[in-house]
This record gives C-alpha cells, sequence and structure tokens, in this order.
C-alpha cells in the first residue's frame, strides 16, 4: 500500500487566507448578496411588514377601545356615585324631617301634660288657698275673741273688777 502524501502548496502571490477577501470571489458573492437581499426585502414587504403593521394596529385599536371602555365605565361610576350621594342626602333630609316631627309631636305631648299638671295644681292651689283663708279667718275670729277674753283678763287685773262684753266689743271696734 501505498501512502500518498497530500501537499499544501501556498497560492503563488502569497495572498492566503480567507476566500470572501479574495477579490476574485467578489462579484459572486456581490450578485449572491444582491438575490439574498432582494428575497428578504421582497419577503419583509410582503409578509413580515403587514403582519406586523396589522399587529400593531389591531393592538392599537384593542388599547383605544380599552380606553374607551375605561372612560365609560368610569363615567357610569361617576353618575352612580352621584345618584348615590343624591339618594344619601335625600334619606338624610327625610331622617331629619322625621326627627324634627317627631321631636315636635314630642314638644306638643309634653306641653299638653305641662298644661294638665298646671292646670291640676292650679286647681289644687285655688281650692288649699281657699283652705287657708278659711281657716285664717276662723283663725282671726278666734283671734279676735281670744283678744277680748285676753283684754278682759288683763283688765280685770289691773283694776280688780272685770270688764263688761259692751266695753270688750267697744274696744274691739276701736
Amino acid at each position: 500500500m501505498a501512502t500518498e502524501t497530500q501537499e499544501t502548496t501556498a497560492p503563488a502571490d502569497g495572498g492566503g487566507g480567507l476566500p470572501q477577501f479574495d477579490a476574485q470571489w467578489w462579484p459572486g458573492q456581490i450578485v449572491w448578496f444582491l438575490i439574498i437581499f432582494a428575497t428578504m426585502l421582497v419577503f419583509v414587504r410582503v409578509f413580515a411588514a403587514p403582519r406586523v403593521g396589522d399587529t400593531i394596529e389591531a393592538r392599537a385599536d384593542k388599547i383605544s377601545g380599552d380606553i374607551a371602555d375605561a372612560r365609560r365605565l368610569k363615567d357610569e361610576a361617576e353618575a352612580q356615585a352621584a345618584a348615590a350621594a343624591a339618594e344619601t342626602a335625600q334619606a338624610r333630609a327625610a331622617a331629619q324631617r322625621l326627627a324634627a316631627e317627631a321631636r315636635a309631636k314630642a314638644q306638643a305631648e309634653v306641653s299638653a301634660r305641662l298644661a294638665e299638671e298646671e292646670a291640676k295644681l292650679a286647681e289644687k292651689g285655688a281650692v288649699a288657698e281657699a283652705r287657708i283663708a278659711k281657716a285664717r279667718d276662723a283663725a282671726m275670729a278666734n283671734v279676735a275673741a281670744i283678744a277680748a277674753d285676753a283684754a278682759g283678763a288683763i283688765v280685770g287685773k289691773l283694776t280688780g273688777r272685770a270688764a263688761s262684753t259692751a266695753e270688750l266689743t267697744a274696744a274691739r271696734g276701736s
């Protein structure tokens, strides 16, 4: 068997290295570059760009729709909040009106009871004053009699003789 040896020979011009930097390959590389570039450009313009554009447009439409929905919901929520505030104000006014009516009714009842009690007290006071006046008159009548008896006793002690009823009545009148 024979062994074959493979010899590597360097190019005669001494320019070894990468073939893309070799000027003899440039025209073919430029042609393939243009073919691939044109193909990619057509692919992007025909397929990729419209899809990306449609996706961007759909996303923009969805975002603007979501913003419109959010604004609509916000407006509805504000309207509901205003309605709730109005209902609360009406309920508060009704409660205050009811409380005022109840307070007025209670005050009227208290005033009526107070008037009744005052009338009863005035009646009892009048009856008591009448009894007091009657008792005072009776006491005054007794005082006059007691004074006359005391005057008679004093005259009797001082003069030694008893005073007559006519004298005592005359003394009481003056």
